[in-house]
């Protein structure tokens, strides 16, 4: 007769992972979308019409539109109803609780590094440097006004702010965190109205370190980085 030992290596009873409703409701509300057709722009029905399709409480309902709405998938707006930003795959709260804990600690590294970085672009910044500030801004103009997020370009206009910076272990540091910072990056430019308001802050900030002010530059660098931290995902109390 066979003990325990075996089960226990084959891991067969590990604690059962209980899927939250709200999890289950997430995919179910994504299956919806994309069966109804409905794009950007659309609104979806009413809570109530939905709770009762789907045979749920309003308040689980409610749950899974605020992850939903954390990930930048639908906009709701009070009084008015629930609309579709974008129809993409869901995370799931695992990454997203992951990415909430971790996002604090490299925002606080991007203000510090960004602005050292920006103080130091003002004082030696080239033609050269100020040519692709300039050329990323374009882009990520480009970008906004034809409904995107302007990611590509924000990226571009970073990774210039870091070489104008014409420090060679800044920018390592600065390259040895680029896929924490390009969380942010997405993290914030899917907030709504967030793209315009960022290529504004990046624009603010090329004038300073055009105008060779250190002191202007820091200011507008760090009034950026508070913006890229006001995001749903941080408010959001799961």
């Amino acid at each position: 007769m066979q003990d325990g030992g075996s089960a226990e290596k084959t891991g067969a009873l590990r604690p059962v992972q209980r899927i939250r409703l709200y999890e289950q409701l997430v995919q179910r509300l994504l299956q919806h979308i994309r069966d109804s057709g409905l794009r950007a722009g659309d609104r979806l029905p009413p809570e109530r019409e939905l709770a009762q399709r789907l045979g749920v409480s309003r308040n689980s309902l409610k749950q899974a539109f605020v992850i939903l709405e954390v990930q930048g998938m639908v906009d709701i707006r009070q009084g008015d109803g629930t609309y579709l930003r974008r129809v993409d795959q869901a995370e799931s709260l695992k990454v997203l609780l992951d990415r909430k804990q971790r996002l604090p600690d490299v925002l606080d590294a991007r203000e510090a590094l960004e602005a050292k970085l920006a103080e130091l672009a003002a004082l030696r910044r080239t033609d050269l440097d100020l040519i692709n500030m300039d050329a990323a801004l374009e882009t990520m103009h480009e970008q906004v006004a034809a409904g995107e997020l302007g990611a590509e370009g924000d990226r571009r206009f970073h990774a210039a702010m870091a070489v104008a910076g014409h420090s060679a272990v800044l920018q390592q540091f600065y390259d040895a965190i680029a896929s924490q910072i390009s969380e942010t990056r997405q993290e914030s430019l899917r907030q709504p109205g967030r793209p315009a308001q960022s290529l504004a802050q990046h624009q603010r900030i090329v004038a300073a370190v055009r105008a060779g002010d250190a002191v202007a530059a820091v200011a507008a660098v760090r009034d950026h980085i508070a913006a890229v931290s006001s995001v749903r995902l941080l408010d959001w109390q799961p």
